[in-house]
């Protein structure tokens, strides 16, 4: 299936992190033009997500030297296995977690949303995470959740517009998922299952899609959610 990104403009911020590398090679198999995205990176934009000058001149950039852009993908928040366990509920790591992922996220879409208005197209996928759908950690359940909420309310505010807005919400990610999937735990995925999805979320012919969280995986095993 010809997902028709050859010559698509995309910044993938997070470009050098284990999702992000996945979905850049994938992106780059497919033809697009891939801009990686990152605090630290050789070739690419520097750009730090928590700060509004340094997205705002990321995107400058973007649009110096392609003259459009056409995705965004961001997938630059730290694992949630670099939570510390004992402070889950601790407000200031709740609040550092919610502003790394959910609020970054969130400076990112918003410097994209007027230029793709404005072109009248564009396609933004933020990843988030299961621990949106769990109860246990606190930090990570409520910067996931938070950035689902987020992307909803832009996919809303910018419907029919040629702009969709998705996110992803992988389980645990390995490169070697295993098939089984235990009871109130998310299915494993691979940073490549990962990138398929997020890829196919980014092509022109996915215009009917915006608004949706998608599990990757297999979403909470007895858990429903609407």
């Amino acid at each position: 299936m010809d997902l028709e990104l050859g010559g698509r403009v995309v910044l993938v911020v997070g470009g050098t992190g284990l999702i992000g590398r996945a979905v850049v090679a994938r992106l780059e198999q497919e033809g697009a033009t891939v801009v990686v995205g990152s605090r630290h990176v050789a070739e690419g934009i520097v750009v730090d997500a928590q700060d509004q000058a340094s997205v705002a001149a990321a995107f400058e950039t973007v649009l110096e030297r392609y003259g459009r852009l056409d995705g965004l993908v961001v997938a630059a928040a730290p694992s949630a296995r670099t939570l510390d366990p004992a402070r889950h509920s601790d407000p200031e790591q709740v609040l550092s977690a919610f502003d790394a992922k959910a609020v970054s996220f969130l400076r990112l879409a918003n410097a994209a949303l007027p230029i793709m208005t404005g072109a009248g197209y564009g396609r933004i996928v933020g990843i988030s995470g299961q621990n949106a759908f769990l109860t246990g950690n606190l930090a990570g359940s409520v910067r996931n959740a938070a950035l689902i909420l987020a992307a909803k309310n832009l996919a809303d505010a910018v419907a029919g517009s040629g702009v969709t807005v998705n996110t992803v919400s992988p389980g645990v990610v390995t490169d070697t998922p295993a098939a089984g999937v235990e009871p109130a735990r998310g299915g494993e995925s691979s940073p490549a299952q990962i990138a398929d999805l997020v890829t196919f979320l980014l092509s022109p012919r996915t215009a009917a899609i915006s608004g949706e969280s998608v599990a990757t995986g297999h979403r909470v095993r007895g858990v429903t959610s609407m």
